[in-house]
Parts: structure tokens; sequence; C-alpha cells
């Protein structure tokens, strides 16, 4: 019997999803449960597994093809199995699709669209000077459709970077950059937004999937709010000499390795339980104060950074904070995370003393207040009196939203986490 491979619903927002590759070719034998094609919606990259034994009998969705949910990527059955050339039944979500299609089909006279510029996934736009086409036929996705409608940009001198030429949201979104930078760019500048004149063998990426995401929020980010980042140094050398007595105990009762990121996020836990006005969010019309921290941890993945949050972290003791932080970043490197785990921080942390780097301006995750920046121990000379000691030094950067509060109380939430990182023993009890 032969099994549908289906793209996945990640998330209630979502409408289509990206087929980034496939890692069986049709023919190639399966087992249940394994990966055979990632995908991707937004910041959500997944693997579809296989839905049964058999051998891949077809792939109807080519890499780099953007769908809607539900709809049929391949085919998995017996080798003796013949599989249809089109798909026998028609995913719900196709249905709605073709049928938003017919509906909105009508002919056009404009001829607006953006020129000469390359859509998401390299395919170019049309001249605007090429006379336009009838809507009726015109291959498009329901979310560019109505994303050009809104925009007043004709579409049907687009070629779409999508499966048998269907436009997509990146190639309206690249249509409408590009007639906002004619409209704006002085005269050759296009030109020399393409790169060194003369230049050859450049690699074209396009922004699309995760890549994109993070690029509109993080811009986002600072084009709406007001950002300031203060830094300090905590004097963490008895912190890393208390880690390491504990570590062993914490080991054999709860199964977990006690790090110092772990000792960060209690910390910081702690400190925002004291400076409420650091967890909240500022939502147009009022600031929103929370009760409970809802803590994000950020971690780097090859095309990007995800912030997976432990929920209710406040009430976590050191060892159950440690385990959660410990199993979300495992799922979050192999793309198993949920949509929802990601949803709802009220407080980031983002960690790159992994890198080697010691102090650095972190981006708010809106609309969260503050985000907190950890760089790399260094084992610094100290006065402690009047005599000169070494002493191991993180550098901490605590970026906020001015909207909310202002330098003192930040300063005064810092000054805790500092506190406590300096005073480790509190952070057990």
């Amino acid at each position: 019997m032969a099994h549908e491979v289906i793209m996945p619903k990640l998330g209630m927002a979502m409408v289509e999803g990206t087929v980034i590759a496939w890692k069986k070719r049709a023919g190639d034998a399966v087992k249940k449960g394994e990966g055979i094609v990632e995908i991707s919606s937004e910041k959500i990259e997944m693997e579809v597994e296989a839905p049964a034994d058999g051998v891949l009998l077809r792939i109807d969705v080519a890499e780099g093809g953007v769908v809607p949910y539900g709809t049929v990527l391949g085919v998995v059955g017996q080798p003796n199995e013949t599989a249809a050339a089109v798909p026998a039944a028609v995913s719900a979500a196709a249905q709605v699709e073709s049928a938003a299609s017919l509906a909105a089909a009508e002919p056009t006279t404009s001829a607006t669209a953006a020129t000469g510029a390359p859509a998401a996934g390299g395919a170019p736009v049309l001249a605007g000077g090429a006379p336009a086409r009838s809507r009726e036929g015109v291959k498009i996705s329901p979310v560019a459709r109505k994303m050009a409608e809104e925009a007043g940009l004709d579409y049907t001198n687009i070629a779409g970077s999508g499966p048998q030429g269907r436009i997509t949201k990146e190639d309206i979104e690249a249509a409408l950059a590009a007639r906002e930078n004619e409209g704006n760019a002085p005269a050759g500048q296009a030109a020399a937004d393409e790169g060194p004149i003369g230049e050859t063998g450049a690699e074209h990426i396009p922004v699309t999937g995760m890549r994109r995401v993070i690029a509109e929020r993080m811009q986002n980010s600072l084009m709406q709010s007001a950002q300031l980042t203060m830094t300090a140094h905590a004097d963490v050398t008895d912190l890393l000499r208390m880690k390491e007595q504990v570590s062993g105990e914490m080991q054999d009762r709860y199964g977990v390795k006690l790090t110092v990121t772990d000792l960060i996020a209690r910390a910081a836990v702690l400190a925002l339980s004291r400076h409420k006005e650091m967890n909240s969010a500022f939502l147009g019309d009022r600031i929103e104060r929370y009760e409970e921290v809802h803590l994000g941890i950020a971690v780097a993945l090859e095309k990007g950074l995800v912030v997976p949050v432990i929920r209710r972290a406040g009430k976590l003791s050191i060892a159950e904070l440690s385990r959660e932080i410990k199993s979300l970043g495992v799922r979050a490197r192999q793309n198993q995370l949920a949509p929802d785990e990601m949803k709802g921080s009220t407080f980031t942390i983002t960690n790159l003393g992994g890198y080697g780097v010691e102090t650095f301006t972190p981006i708010l995750n809106p609309p969260e207040t503050g985000i907190l920046g950890v760089g790399a121990v260094r084992d610094t000379p100290v006065f402690v009196g009047d005599e000169l000691v070494r002493r191991s030094m993180l550098p901490l950067s605590l970026t906020f939203d001015h909207r909310v509060l202002d330098g003192a109380p930040a300063a005064a939430f810092l000054a805790a986490v500092k506190r406590y990182l300096e005073e480790p023993y509190s952070l057990l009890l």
C-alpha cells in the first residue's frame, strides 16, 4: 500500500512550507521513522519521516519548492507498486489554494512590477516594460497574491522561483524591495548595489526561510525600540570554584552536569524576580510586567539562531533549570523543537563566551525589555585591598528598552546579576 509524505503544519500561523532537501532519491529504500526530506517554515526546520517501510516511489515537490501545508511531497510504497504520475488524492490545502487562485483570477492592465531585481532563489523579475499578462493561469501562492494585491503590485510580470514557475512570498518581497529601491535610490545606485563592477564568480545566496525571518526581526527590533547597552564585569573566581566542588554531587544526585551557563541563568532569574520591570514587554500603548519568568536561551545553529524558552524558570531548582537548558539545546540542534517552545519568552540570555568574544551589543528579542549578553571569562590582575591578585572576570552586556525603564533601574538589575554571581552559594538556595 502506498503512503503519502505530507507537508506538515508547523504552528498555527503556518500557511506554506519549503522543501529544503531530499535525503533520498526516487527508488531508494526507506525505513519507517527515517528522515527522508528536510522542510522549513519561517524559523522552524525539521525532517519529515517516512510513513512506512519500503521505497520512495515518487517525489512530487522538488527541492526549493514552496507549497501549502497538507500538500503531498512524495509517495512511499513497496518496490512492486506503481505510483501514479499525479497524486490520487489532492490535499485539502491544495484544493483551497486552487479555489482561491480561480476566484482571484481577473484581467489587469497595469504594469507596475519592479524591473531587473533578482527574486529569492535567483529567479529574475521581468522588465516592467514587458506587456502585462492576464492574471488567469498565473501560478501564485495565496500569501503572495494577498501581499501583491495589498501593495498594488502587478505580479503578472514576475517570474516565480517556486515549482513550475509558481510565484512565492519571497518573490513578491523581492519585487517590492526592488520597486522601493528604484524609487528612492539616486542615479547609478542600482548598479552599485549589485556588487563591485566587473566582479565575476560571486555566490548569490537567496535570503529565505530562517535567515529572512531573523533579518526582518532584528531590523524591526532596532527600528521599533529605544535600545541601550551597558556592560559590567563579574568576579566569578568563587563561582568557578564552587561549580567544581558541587558538580560531582549534582551529577550523582540529579544526573546533570552543572555549567557556567546554568549558573548565569539562575542568577538572571533571581535578579528578574527582584527587578520585575526588566521582566516585561512594551506593547504599543501599554507595558506588560510579568510575574513568571519565561527564560529564552539563544542557541546557534548552522543556518541561524533560535531561542527556546524555559517556562516558569523561577519555579525551577538549579538542577531542574540545568536539565531544561540542556534538553532544549539538544533538541534545537536536532531541529526537533515545536513552534510553541520558541515563543513567549520574557527575557533572553545569549552567550558568545565559547567563541572568545568578551563584550558585544546584543539586540533585543522583541517584545522583550531586556537581553543579557555573556562573554568569555578572562583571568585578570585585580586589586583586592592593596594586594594585586589573579581573578576570573566575566563580562556581561545588558541591552534594554529605554522606553520601558531608565538607566538606573537597568543598572540595578545588572548589579543584582553581578552580585549573585559573586556570591555563588546564593544560587543554590
